[in-house]
């Protein structure tokens, strides 16, 4: 019963449920190299691809929780997680990132050389980005950034290169993620203003943190739909298209500059919902014959 309890802090400690925002980007890629080389599915790339996800991410969650555990501790909002909690040392979240960031590279160098040899930079991506929050408003493109590489680190697996179009997809993933990640950061507009952490929202105020990340998202549909063009889409994936961009709106009319009740669900059930949505339509219409 302890091990389960210790497993689920460590669940909890590096939000794995939070995968569903990358993964299906990250599989999408994969699909799409798939198709433009004809080559026949590949089931162990596959699972080294979402191998690399999952230790990716758990490294990246458990040092971001790592390096933000006084930030944390001090913001009500945080107190409650597992390093300032007394759930999971700090020590112990440190060993965790090394371990995951070990097997990433490890998986990494399984699939492919290009993967092995890009993997560092893409490691140093996702762990620095913990860091820029105490010194650029711009923080949330630099997690988009992180989560931009799914689609072109699975592209890489198969091809070995990248392509433009891969690279539109990327785009898109990064505008997304900033967009959102703006949304979630109102929570913390008072406690990061007061203890000089950089956010659009402590740097603008939320009107602006609200019309800035409504533009990202409207950057982002644009280049979504130059995305769809580019891969001459059928109606499944235009179908994918509408509802991403049906609930990417959705959730800027719940989340209001005077009720940010809402911005949980915002960030994480539409978000989670759109991805997921998004990428198995698109990954279906790979495969449409009309």
């Amino acid at each position: 019963m302890q091990m389960k309890t210790k497993i689920a802090q460590y669940f909890s400690l590096v939000k794995f449920s939070h995968t569903v925002f990358a993964m299906p980007f990250a599989l999408l890629g994969f699909f799409i190299a798939i198709n433009d080389s004809h080559k026949n599915l590949d089931w162990q790339i596959l699972i080294y691809i979402v191998l690399c996800m999952v230790f990716a991410r758990n490294a990246a969650m458990a040092f971001n929780r790592y390096s933000d555990r006084v930030i944390d501790k001090n913001n009500p909002r945080t107190a409650n997680r597992e390093i300032p909690a007394g759930k999971i040392g700090k020590n112990q979240a440190l060993v965790f990132t090394i371990i995951n960031s070990i097997l990433f590279l490890i998986c990494s160098s399984l699939i492919n050389f290009t993967a092995f040899f890009l993997s560092p930079v893409a490691l140093l991506i996702i762990l620095t980005y913990s860091y820029t929050k105490r010194f650029t408003f711009l923080s949330h493109l630099i997690l988009g950034l992180g989560l931009s590489i799914a689609p072109a680190g699975a592209y890489i697996a198969v091809q070995e290169t990248i392509s433009p179009v891969i690279l539109m997809l990327s785009g898109v993933v990064l505008l997304w993620t900033a967009g959102f990640d703006i949304l979630y950061s109102l929570q913390d507009e008072d406690f990061d203003r007061k203890n000089n952490l950089f956010s659009i929202p402590a740097k603008y105020g939320r009107v602006k943190a609200l019309f800035i990340s409504a533009f990202i998202h409207v950057a982002c549909s644009a280049l979504l739909i130059c995305f769809n063009i580019a891969m001459n889409a059928n109606f499944l994936m235009w179908s994918a298209t509408a509802i991403f961009l049906i609930l990417l709106t959705y959730q800027h009319l719940i989340v209001k500059k005077d009720d940010i009740s809402r911005v949980n669900i915002a960030f994480g059930t539409l978000n989670g919902i759109a991805s997921v949505i998004f990428a198995t339509l698109s990954i279906f219409s790979l495969y449409y014959t009309a």
